[in-house]
C-alpha cells in the first residue's frame, strides 16, 4: 500500500451549520462547539473555517487559551493532551489569558477603526452608558473641572420657582448641561492624547490629512477608554484583594475586572455592518481560563472571571444583539452542566459532535491508510477517533513498525498493543492518579463539614468517608471508592444515561466527578450518556481495573469486596436506550 500524507477531510454538514452563524453579523445567543476530546473540533476551526472568516468583510479574533500552556501544545512542538487541561502543570496565569483576550479584541477595534465603523463618539457614548468617566478623566488629565456658577445657577433657579414642571425643565436643562460639560472634557482629554500619539499610529500610505486625522482621534479615544476603565479598576483593588483574601463573591467586583473586554465586545457589535465589517470572536479552550492561577490582586480570581466574561456575553446578545460568539471546548461541563448554571437549557446554541462513526471513518480510511483487516482490529480496539487514527498511522509510518514487523511473527496488532500500552502509561494512569486526589480532597471536605447533607445522604455509597485526615487512610478510601465506580461502569457497559430518571444521581457521585473533571469520561448531552471519552480510553479504564485488583493485598481485597456487596454503586437502572 503506498504511503500517503495525512489529508483534513471535510465535514460538510458541521461545517454549514458553523458558517450559517458566522454569516450573521450580529446573533442573539453564543454558540458552544463542544464534544469529546479528539474528534476534530479544533482541526476544523483552524483548517477549515478560520481562512474563510478573515476574507472580505469578515474578522476574526481567535484566542486560544491553550496556547499558554507551553508543554502541552503543537503551538511549541508537543502535541495535546488526552486527558483535561486541568491536569496539566504548571497551569497559566490569569493575567496572560486576559491580556491574550483583550489584545484580540483590541486588534478587530483598530481594524474597525482604519475601516471608519467606530468612532470617538461611538466610543465615548458607549463607555458613558455603563461608567461615568468625569472623575477618571480629570484625574488621568490633572483637570479640575468644575463649574461652580452652573451649579450655583442651578439651585437658584429652583428657589424661585418650585412648581413640579420648572423642576422638570431644570432636570433636562442640567442633564444636557452635564452631558455638554462631559463631552467637552472628552474631546479635551483626546486632544491631548491625540497630539502625544508617534508616527506609528498614523494610517501610512497616501492617505488624506482628514483620514490620518480621524484615525489618530479614534485611537486616542480607544487609549482614553483604556485608561478610564483601568482607574476605575484602581478605586476598588483594595476591595477586590480583600475579595481574594476571604474568598468571597461579588457580582460588581466581577464585572468590573470584565469590563474593558465586554466594552470593546459592545463597541464591535454597535460597528458590525453586513457586508463591510463583520467581526467574530472564537475562544479556543475556554475551560483553560476557568481554571487559570491567580498570580496578583489586580483581578478577581479565575472562576469569577470566566463566569462575569461569559455572563456579560449572554446579557449582551439578548439585550441587544452581540457579534457571533464561538467557544470551543471539550469539557463535558459545556455540554449540560453550563446552561443550568447560566439559567435555563436554551440559554447558548448548542453544537456537539462526535467526529465519525465506524462507517465514515471506514469510507475515508480504507484503502488509503489502512487495510481492511488493520481497520477491523483499530474499529474493535479504539473506535473511530480521529486522533487516534492519525496517531496509529503516524506510528505504523516510523521505524518502529517497521521493526516490529521484521520480528518473526509479529504483525499489525502488536502496534496496537504498543498503542495502548503508550495510552496507558501517558494518560489513563496518570489522570487515576489525579481522580484520587480529588477523592482525597472529597473525604476532607465531608469531614470539615463542606460537602452538603443532601449529597451525603442515606444509601448513598460514598456516604461514609474516614473521619480522620491521615493520607494513607483517605488514599485507600478514595481507591475504593474508585474502583467501585469503575466496576459499576463496566456492569453498566460504559453507558449510563444520566438523565434517565431525572434524579441526576450519578452527577453526585465524586467519584464520577473526579474522572469528569480529569477528562476520561464525558457527559455529552444529546444523547445524555456518561462515557468514556473514546473506545481505546475504555479499554485502559478496564485494564487499570484489573491491575489494581491484581496489586491488592488481602485486606485490601476484603475492603473491596465489603464495599462492592454492602454499600456498592450499581447505575443499572441508568441503562436506558435511546430509542
Amino acid at each position: 500500500m503506498v504511503q500517503r500524507a495525512w489529508r483534513i477531510i471535510p465535514r460538510p454538514l458541521l461545517e454549514t451549520i458553523l458558517n450559517n452563524h458566522a454569516q450573521h453579523h450580529r446573533v442573539p445567543q453564543p454558540l458552544i462547539l463542544h464534544g469529546p476530546r479528539g474528534v476534530g473540533k479544533t482541526t476544523l476551526i483552524l483548517e477549515r473555517l478560520l481562512d474563510d472568516w478573515n476574507t472580505g468583510p469578515h474578522v476574526t479574533g481567535y484566542v486560544d487559551f491553550a496556547e499558554n500552556i507551553k508543554d502541552q501544545h503543537p503551538k511549541y512542538g508537543c502535541s495535546f493532551p488526552w486527558a483535561s487541561w486541568s491536569n496539566c502543570q504548571p497551569q497559566p496565569a490569569l493575567l496572560s489569558l486576559r491580556n491574550q483576550l483583550e489584545e484580540s479584541l483590541e486588534s478587530m477595534v483598530i481594524r474597525g477603526i482604519k475601516l471608519g465603523k467606530i468612532s470617538s463618539h461611538q466610543i465615548f457614548t458607549t463607555i458613558n452608558k455603563w461608567h461615568n468617566p468625569t472623575t477618571a478623566i480629570e484625574r488621568i488629565c490633572g483637570l479640575n473641572v468644575i463649574n461652580s456658577l452652573r451649579i450655583n445657577s442651578k439651585r437658584d433657579v429652583v428657589k424661585r420657582d418650585d412648581s413640579e414642571r420648572s423642576k422638570r425643565k431644570v432636570s433636562a436643562v442640567a442633564a444636557a448641561s452635564s452631558l455638554s460639560s462631559l463631552l467637552n472634557l472628552w474631546d479635551r482629554a483626546v486632544f491631548q492624547l491625540s497630539v502625544r500619539l508617534n508616527a506609528k499610529e498614523s494610517f501610512g500610505g497616501d492617505v488624506s490629512l482628514m483620514e490620518d486625522s480621524y484615525y489618530r482621534e479614534a485611537m486616542a479615544a480607544l487609549e482614553l477608554a483604556k485608561e478610564v476603565i483601568k482607574v476605575q479598576q484602581g478605586w476598588r483593588a483594595n476591595a477586590i484583594k480583600h475579595l481574594n483574601e476571604t474568598g468571597g463573591f461579588s457580582r460588581p467586583l466581577a464585572h468590573s475586572a470584565t469590563d474593558w473586554p465586554c466594552l470593546l465586545l459592545e463597541l464591535l457589535s454597535s460597528a458590525a455592518e453586513v457586508g463591510y465589517f463583520q467581526p467574530k470572536l472564537v475562544i479556543n479552550n475556554i475551560d483553560v481560563l476557568k481554571n487559570a492561577v491567580l498570580t496578583d490582586d489586580t483581578t478577581v480570581n479565575a472562576s469569577m472571571y470566566h463566569d462575569s466574561f461569559i455572563w456579560r456575553t449572554i446579557a449582551l446578545c439578548v439585550n441587544e444583539r452581540c457579534l457571533p460568539v464561538i467557544l470551543v471546548t471539550s469539557d463535558s461541563y459545556y455540554s449540560y452542566q453550563a446552561f443550568i448554571d447560566y439559567g435555563f437549557p436554551d440559554i447558548f446554541i448548542s453544537r456537539e459532535t462526535f467526529g465519525w462513526t465506524p462507517a465514515e471513518a471506514n469510507m475515508h480510511m480504507v484503502d488509503d491508510y489502512f487495510t481492511q483487516a488493520e481497520w477491523n482490529l483499530i474499529v474493535e480496539t479504539l473506535g473511530p477517533s480521529s486522533r487516534h487514527l492519525f496517531e496509529v498511522y503516524a506510528l505504523k509510518l516510523s521505524n518502529y513498525y517497521n521493526k516490529v514487523t521484521d520480528e518473526k511473527g509479529s504483525t499489525f496488532e502488536d502496534i496496537v498493543d504498543a498503542y495502548l500500552a503508550y495510552l496507558q502509561l501517558t494518560v489513563v494512569d496518570p489522570a487515576m492518579e489525579k481522580a484520587l486526589l480529588h477523592l482525597q480532597k472529597f473525604a476532607l471536605d465531608a469531614q470539615s463539614g463542606k460537602v452538603s447533607k443532601d449529597r451525603l445522604r442515606f444509601g448513598a455509597p460514598w456516604r461514609h468517608p474516614p473521619h480522620t485526615d491521615d493520607p494513607s487512610i483517605c488514599h485507600q478510601w478514595a481507591k475504593i471508592q474508585l474502583l467501585d465506580f469503575v466496576q459499576s461502569l463496566v456492569n453498566t457497559e460504559f453507558g449510563v444515561n444520566y438523565l434517565a430518571d431525572c434524579s441526576l444521581e450519578i452527577l453526585d457521585d465524586p467519584s464520577a466527578v473526579a474522572l469528569l473533571e480529569v477528562g476520561l469520561l464525558y457527559a455529552q448531552r444529546d444523547p445524555s450518556f456518561i462515557r468514556p471519552i473514546t473506545r481505546g480510553i475504555q479499554r485502559c479504564l478496564v485494564r487499570w481495573l484489573v491491575q489494581q485488583r491484581l496489586q491488592m493485598n488481602f485486606k485490601e481485597s476484603v475492603e473491596y469486596l465489603w464495599q462492592r456487596s454492602v454499600r456498592g454503586r450499581s447505575y443499572r437502572h441508568l441503562m436506558l436506550q435511546i430509542r
